[in-house]
């Protein structure tokens, strides 16, 4: 009998997730990659890998040809933004459900993205679009410092700096255009006004909010989260705004089929979008989700990309929060001291990297290693768990060697 196969079209912090679920569901999971030793959950999982091109669409179709002679293949999906339109893409070419490969990549550029949701009414920040050095300086002072730069297309603010002077923005301007940032092709950067207020996010499937959340950053002038909370303390006034504006965006973008999560400040003109993400919220969101509702959502998706019936029903209500784990200083990790898991109310900890790995920080998601969340029916108790948690984690961070030693 023929395996059903869950194609997995390269990897994510959320990967090891989505190969558990599709286990328990009964499914085989094979991950397609470039370069599938960079996930080292898919051995863990005792999990099947190929290498291809999944910059090549043409190879991903002849790959998952290949393995559509001896297998059922019952779904194709990924947790990856980068490669969602080429899974839309290929769920089209063989006839499955999955997301409008045209919506992805419209709303992937940033820039089509702020159009759009322009055109809709959405509020969104002031914006221009700059590609060279003269237009950024002259956009920033049409905008009015402090002001954002970020790339037209990209993920977990690389790249994404304020500026709150004139030596930031050259600073910056040169960064991103002197060869430091890599371009996936010619530069286009977003020139935006700094919407200023506290951060949420909302976390959707389909068209309906399942939660939104409170997110909190480390210093400026980077965008580097360092707490979630779930659910975000809101009045209904409030939280029925997010909603509204949410829904909004999907209708704008083409969205409303499968996971997306979208990115606030709220500021004097109330909710202002920073961000459609077209796909499921990276770690620790599901997690989140799941913990204060029993919700899972990753299960949800591939329900929804297999074809079978899928329920959003929550279960209960607690309240859970993430502490994102990021280093103070460069250097090889030496060792990690972690007695956090013993506390009760502690549901995760998470390091992402082991002794002698070599931290370099860049000011965005790479800095994360690692997390922990913890839950309760209590806003207070789950605070204090964290916290109590964090306590109990420590780290070395060994300087690198000088020249000369």
């Amino acid at each position: 009998m023929a395996k059903r196969v869950l194609i997995l079209v390269e990897g994510s912090r959320t990967g090891r997730l989505y190969i558990q679920a599709a286990q328990r569901l009964g499914l085989h999971p094979i991950t397609l990659s470039a370069d599938p030793a960079q996930y080292d959950y898919i051995a863990a999982q005792g999990a099947e890998a190929i290498r291809v091109d999944t910059d090549d669409l043409d190879a991903l179709i002849g790959e998952c040809s290949r393995l559509g002679t001896t297998n059922d293949i019952a779904g194709i999906t990924c947790a990856k933004e980068s490669v969602y339109a080429t899974v839309g893409k290929l769920c089209r070419y063989f006839d499955l459900p999955g997301p409008n490969p045209t919506s992805i990549e419209r709303c992937c550029d940033k820039f089509t993205q702020r159009q759009l949701l322009a055109e809709a009414g959405v509020s969104i920040p002031f914006y221009r679009l700059a590609t060279n050095a003269v237009d950024i300086e002259s956009c920033a002072a049409e905008i009015g410092l402090p002001v954002i730069l970020k790339p037209a297309v990209g993920v977990g603010s690389t790249g994404v700096r304020l500026c709150r002077n004139v030596d930031e923005l050259s600073e910056h301007t040169t960064y991103l255009l002197g060869g430091k940032h890599i371009w996936q092709s010619s530069p286009r950067i977003l020139v935006e006004e700094f919407a200023q207020g506290p951060y949420y996010g909302t976390e959707i499937m389909g068209d309906e909010v399942i939660g939104i959340c409170a997110g909190e950053f480390g210093p400026e002038p980077y965008f580097v989260f360092r707490e979630f909370t779930l659910p975000a303390l809101l009045t209904d006034e409030e939280q029925e705004r997010i909603v509204d504006v949410s829904l909004s965006c999907l209708r704008a973008l083409g969205l409303g089929w499968g996971p997306t999560c979208i990115e606030f400040r709220w500021t004097k003109r109330g909710p202002v979008v920073i961000e459609v993400n077209p796909r499921l919220g990276g770690a620790p969101g599901p997690q989140l989700v799941q913990l204060t509702y029993g919700l899972d959502l990753v299960t949800e998706h591939i329900k929804l990309v297999i074809g079978d019936q899928w329920s959003l029903r929550k279960r209960h209500s607690q309240v859970a929060a993430a502490r994102i784990l990021v280093p103070d200083r460069d250097g090889t990790l030496d060792w990690i001291d972690n007695r956090a898991t013993a506390v009760p109310g502690v549901a995760e900890v998470e390091f992402y990297f082991g002794p002698h790995t070599p931290i370099v920080r860049k000011g965005d998601h790479r800095d994360w290693i690692g997390h922990v969340i913890a839950a309760s029916p209590s806003r207070a108790l789950t605070e204090t768990t964290l916290q109590r948690a964090v306590d109990l984690i420590d780290w070395s961070i060994a300087p690198f060697p000088t020249l000369g030693e």
